[in-house]
């Protein structure tokens, strides 16, 4: 447990290390997805292991709350004390404090682009790289990739829809913060170097095309990749798959040579 934001709750956190060490490590702080509604760290252990194997890291996943309970700004406050957390107490981790990343998938994706932008304009913790994964970035679903995806065997519009009503609460129809939803940024400038990846069959893929291009526009160095065919979540629905597996080797192979160049 640790401490929360001034005035809000402690926060659980689960951290990921080597059985066995002595160096000190880089680290990223991991945001779990689940539509900005559901999920907890454990959802992801399996990966923040192999995060640790591959990337030679330390993980912290935090255990945000969730809407329709906490609304924005509660759980990217929750993001945000737990980077500053991982931050000051690195020593004691035997982490490199100057060595640390912010990644997440979908939701998780979203909150990572937001705790970026709210780090940059707070001058808080030093970010060396943001891996935001199909993030879920843009409430305005305005997109033709945000009405193409209907079929309710996978992530869908209705639920995108319910999932940002969710998260926004009483903002949902009113005036939305870019920390909110990432897209809504006009300065995307001086973010740290990021990677990013979207799937063809998915909603957030116009969105995320659009944030990439905008990403380059500012002069962040990015690396993006699209895979055909693909669903939202596919390497988590089908871990084994040829496509799911060579999706984990390059988002794992990334946070590798950011956080060790």
């Amino acid at each position: 447990m640790i401490p929360g934001a001034a005035g809000d709750p402690d926060l659980r956190v689960r951290i990921y290390e080597p059985a066995v060490r002595n160096e000190i490590l880089p680290g990223s702080l991991w945001i779990h997805g689940g539509g900005y509604v559901v999920g907890l760290p454990e959802m992801n252990d399996e990966l923040c292991v192999r995060f640790v194997k591959e990337a030679h890291c330390v993980i912290v996943s935090v255990d945000y709350r969730l809407p329709p309970e906490t609304p924005f700004p509660g759980p990217l406050e929750d993001c945000y004390a737990a980077l500053t957390w991982f931050s000051e107490n690195a020593a004691s981790l035997k982490v490199d404090a100057s060595r640390i990343a912010v990644a997440g998938n979908s939701a998780g994706g979203g909150l990572a682009a937001g705790l970026a932008l709210l780090a940059r304009d707070r001058k808080g913790p030093s970010i060396i790289f943001q891996m935001p994964l199909y993030p879920m970035i843009d409430d305005r679903n305005k997109t033709s990739s945000s009405y193409e995806i209907t079929d309710p065997r996978i992530w869908n519009r209705e639920l995108t829809l319910r999932g940002w009503k969710a998260y926004l609460g009483e903002n949902h129809r009113g005036e939305v913060s870019p920390y909110a939803a990432p897209n809504r940024a006009v300065d995307l400038s001086g973010l740290p170097p990021t990677y990013t990846c979207i799937a063809q069959l998915e909603p957030f893929r116009d969105e995320t095309i659009d944030y990439v291009t905008r990403l380059c526009q500012a002069g962040v160095p990015t690396e993006f990749h699209l895979y055909p065919g693909g669903f939202h979540g596919f390497e988590v629905v089908a871990p084994s798959a040829e496509i799911s597996e060579r999706t984990f080797v390059q988002y794992i192979a990334a946070l590798r040579r950011a956080l060790h160049k």
